[in-house]
């Protein structure tokens, strides 16, 4: 039984630095790792993951084309560690054609972070994408924030209500720093989420709380590294008090039925 980290950043050797430290900057954190790809492989070694979910974002169009080449790439060089997520931008000319491409490239799904990319993700530019990728690739999507209203709960809602064959992965148990918010717009819907990122401010009892409440059905193991340790985050999952067979729906189940339909 494979375990599934679903939500892992890497960058280019020479940017790497200057990406994660761009990222710490953004939520004024330290950021716990180096962002390589060499590092994710040693951290996944050292704590038993097997596979990675791999993506990078795009904050300008002008981007998308050399993120998706360089995940790409990455995974045709580690076809046993890693699925790559491509990414797409709301002003980015010919979406659905590169949709198109991520696919001939061997990604897939998609990953999109609207508060770093400044576009709502209800952005009718956006709907293109949903409905070029529903039924056929999976998006993740980072949701929620205090700051900013990019992806508010509210508006992940109307996506999910707009384009509902879409399989729809509301990152940070659904809304990073609005956790309760989310609960109260996507409890009801289809879209999995994933614990990245959030089980360490939440606490414990919360965190088990709400992969209770949603059900473990629909939850993913995701690690948010470099900003995080896979390892320990591994660990503060199995900490929670869970059950063996809720731990296998987060770490192994879900993520098969996502990407191969197992």
């Amino acid at each position: 039984m494979k375990i599934y980290d679903f939500h892992a950043h890497i960058y280019p050797e020479k940017i790497a630095q200057k990406a994660v430290e761009g990222v710490g900057n953004f939520y004024n954190i330290k950021m716990n790792e180096n962002g390589t790809v060499n590092r994710l492989l040693e951290l996944g070694d050292e704590a038993g993951i097997d596979r990675f979910i791999v993506h990078s974002v795009a904050t300008g169009a002008r981007q998308v084309q050399s993120v998706n080449d360089f995940i790409s790439e990455t995974v045709k060089e580690h076809p046993d560690r890693f699925v790559g997520f491509g990414t797409i931008h709301a002003d980015f000319e010919g979406k659905c054609d590169e949709i198109e491409r991520m696919i001939s490239l061997g990604l897939s799904g998609v990953k999109i972070h609207p508060d770093s990319q400044h576009f709502n993700v209800d952005d009718p530019r956006m709907f293109e994408v949903y409905d070029s990728i529903q039924g056929r690739l999976p998006i993740l999507v980072h949701c929620g924030d205090y700051r900013y209203d990019y992806d508010s709960p509210w508006r992940v809602r109307n996506v999910l209500d707009n384009f509902p064959k879409l399989t729809f992965i509301a990152a940070h148990f659904g809304g990073w720093s609005v956790q309760d918010l989310a609960a109260e717009y996507l409890l009801d819907t289809g879209c999995y989420l994933d614990c990245s990122s959030s089980m360490m401010y939440l606490g414990a009892k919360r965190s088990k709380e709400l992969i209770r409440m949603y059900g473990a059905e629909r939850f993913l193991f995701g690690s948010d590294y470099p900003m995080w340790n896979p390892g320990s985050e591994l660990e503060r999952l199995h900490s929670l008090g869970l059950t063996e067979e809720e731990i296998i729906l987060m770490t192994h189940t879900n993520a098969e039925h996502i990407l191969y339909g197992k």
